[in-house]
């Protein structure tokens, strides 16, 4: 594979950019399309069988672009898709939840809770990966299916009565540590502090891009790497929603937007 071709990104929405804005830090030099798919958005109400199909049509629309890897910025789909895509492209896939769980295992911490999405917590993925490597972990997961719409600006409901709302139910159960098992749930963090403490949550995509760091076959590029991003639907409210993580500048008629992070 071509050391200095783009890495893909993907996710339902913006949600993605919390791990991709860390990317860009950490590897500016590496080249990067980032797609979001607003046209299904959200993801955590669809089948599997949904999520299997907009992922081979990412992953199809990645391989067109000559990637060397695509890092699956959204734990629904790592939890649904990843296992049946994963061994049909020539290019290395990176799924969230897979990625992150034996560093969160290998935490102090005996008891963890997991905010998610519907798909993700009926899944078990986060119960299945972390218990593999800790299994005396006792774990709750708590599906917030309003979340996403949130921090999407497509949801009219009292954003703090819900977060409270799931969150005093999540504190009985009395977590070391709880996983913000959603990309688009660290946008939340100024709210859900407002309840927790902020040392309480985790946000796997700090562990995720260092793993992708130390895994990965790096550019030996030294110029700031291109980038470009990609929406199936409302490239507007892409950038708008864009501001709380990443500067995506502009977009043009094709839906390519084009963005530098700050």
């Amino acid at each position: 594979m071509e050391k200095n071709a783009p890495i893909g990104f993907f996710d339902s929405g913006v949600g993605g950019l919390s791990v991709y804005s860390k990317f860009r830090n950490i590897l500016p030099f590496e080249n990067a399309i980032y797609y979001g798919d607003l046209k299904n958005l959200p993801y955590g109400n669809k089948t599997q069988e949904e999520l299997i199909g907009f992922a081979r049509n990412i992953l199809d629309f990645f391989k067109s672009k000559d990637v060397k890897a695509v890092v699956i910025a959204c734990n629904t789909s790592s939890a649904l898709a990843y296992d049946f895509v994963k061994d049909d492209y020539d290019f290395k896939i990176y799924p969230i939840i897979q990625s992150c769980a034996k560093v969160i295992a290998g935490m102090q911490a005996k008891r963890i809770g997991v905010f998610a999405t519907e798909g993700t917590v009926k899944s078990g993925a986060y119960e299945r990966e972390l218990l593999k490597y800790k299994p005396e972990l006792e774990i709750k997961a708590i599906a917030c299916p309003n979340w996403v719409s949130i921090v999407e600006g497509v949801n009219l409901v009292d954003a703090d009565f819900d977060i409270k709302l799931h969150l005093d139910e999540m504190m009985k159960f009395i977590p070391d540590k709880i996983i913000l098992g959603c990309t688009h749930y660290p946008y939340l963090l100024e709210k859900l502090t407002k309840f927790a403490p902020r040392n309480i949550f985790i946000d796997p995509a700090e562990i995720f891009v260092d793993y992708i760091k130390n895994d990965l076959l790096l550019t030996d590029s030294c110029n700031l790497g291109f980038e470009e991003f990609y929406v199936s639907a409302d490239a507007e409210s892409f950038i708008k929603n864009s501001q709380l993580f990443y500067n995506v500048k502009k977009c043009n008629n094709l839906n390519a937007c084009i963005g530098n992070f700050s």
